[in-house]
């Protein structure tokens, strides 16, 4: 017995009952999605947007997914669970990008750019510090619709898939931590946990956001003792709140934090700005005294990193050494972890996708959802988004008064 119709209403409209009148009009509104999921061409990007069992809801539902061979393999999801989900399986990405809306989540490179057709929706991450104004005005033409899933907001105003990612990437980090930290050759051969009669492993944590809130937990919960930096006092007392323990908290203050960085094991850089562009917290002199065998994780690398012997590593090589201290700068640390992540993203794409289909299609959803708009960067081959206008000096439009033509 088909459960579809429980499934949608259990996402869009949460259980409640409608007047046959509006069952009549929720009706008129939907729309048949056609879904592609290519493989991901980045190097080391390991996640993918849609479980198997996600699928399965999609398709149970109406919707058609198209997914690339493999796509699903580095996160442990083979191609037959995809197909008996219900997903079609093709060979080439050419295939997967016939259909109407595209999930991935690394950025478009170019040759997927080539591949766009017109008025076709792409979701995915944006990673602006690495894009060039070039990239913009290769998508332009295509005329397509383009929504960075960082920048989606819901209905509380909080970035819901931002958040998720925050908070495996901190967890993620206490692992590689203590992976390291526990290392005799390089490392400082220390358990990361407290253990009786032995002082607990320092832990300075650099900022008091989604990221750092996690980091905190993790280290807290196998012992450490944790000392937590951000330039917000706000963010400080509720991070002191959240935790629901008392650490030591302190605004960001040079001489301060260098004594504080000289006892340190492990240092997580977790400053993150809606500018896009990470501070620099830690100089190269703050980092000289501290005792060789640390560990530094910069989370904050993929906005240029917030201490100033960072560089971008990958998984494959993912540390290097510079005055004795041990560097990581894997700017997707969440992909380390490919199935549990695209857990995460899948719980919020597969609502995403009934919601979408529920109001009628993305051109409708975009009028109503204030969220999606605050994602979308570019809409119909024009760019909406006002700081990637300023920065790259292109041609922008105001994305709620586009809809507001719309509408009319």
């Amino acid at each position: 017995m088909s459960t579809g119709s429980k499934k949608i209403f259990s996402y869009g409209q949460q259980g409640k009952l409608l007047p046959q009148e509006e069952m009549l009009e929720v009706e008129k509104k939907k729309d048949k999605l056609i879904i592609g999921l290519p493989r991901e061409n980045t190097y080391q990007e390991k996640r993918i947007a849609l479980i198997p069992s996600a699928v399965e809801l999609l398709t149970e539902n109406g919707h058609q997914v198209i997914i690339e061979k493999d796509a699903g393999t580095s996160a442990n999801f083979s191609d037959s669970e995809y197909s008996e989900a219900g997903a079609y399986i093709v060979a080439t990405r050419k295939e997967v990008y016939q259909a109407d809306i595209i999930l991935k989540i690394a950025p478009p490179v170019e040759s997927d750019i080539e591949l766009f057709k017109e008025r076709q929706t792409i979701i995915s991450a944006l990673h602006l510090t690495a894009q060039t104004s070039e990239y913009f005005k290769q998508m332009l033409p295509k005329k397509v619709t383009a929504v960075s899933f960082e920048h989606l907001k819901d209905e509380n105003d909080v970035y819901p898939i931002r958040m998720s990612i925050s908070e495996i990437a901190g967890n993620t980090a206490m692992l590689v931590a203590s992976e390291y930290l526990s290392n005799p050759d390089i490392g400082k051969g220390k358990m990361l946990g407290g253990f009786p009669g032995i002082p607990p492993v320092e832990v300075v944590i650099l900022g008091a956001g989604n990221v750092g809130e996690a980091a905190s937990r993790a280290a807290i919960a196998q012992g450490a003792s944790v000392k937590i930096f951000d330039h917000t006092i706000s963010k400080l007392r509720r991070i002191q709140h959240l935790l629901n323990t008392k650490v030591y908290t302190s605004i960001i203050q040079n001489n301060n934090l260098k004594e504080i960085l000289e006892e340190a094991d492990v240092v997580i850089g977790a400053m993150h700005t809606q500018n896009n562009h990470s501070p620099v917290i830690v100089t190269e002199e703050m980092l000289q005294g501290m005792q060789k065998g640390s560990v530094i994780i910069d989370i904050s690398i993929d906005q240029g990193g917030c201490f100033e012997t960072s560089r971008i590593t990958s998984h494959a090589d993912p540390i290097f050494i510079k005055h004795g201290l041990i560097h990581y700068g894997v700017p997707n640390i969440a992909s380390k972890v490919p199935n549990t992540a695209s857990h995460a993203l899948s719980n919020y794409f597969a609502p995403m996708m009934l919601n979408i289909a529920e109001e009628g299609g993305i051109q409708n959803m975009l009028r109503k959802n204030k969220g999606l708009r605050n994602g979308t960067y570019i809409y119909n081959g024009v760019i909406t988004n006002k700081y990637i206008s300023d920065y790259f000096n292109l041609p922008y439009k105001d994305i709620d008064l586009l809809m507001a033509a719309f509408h009319g």
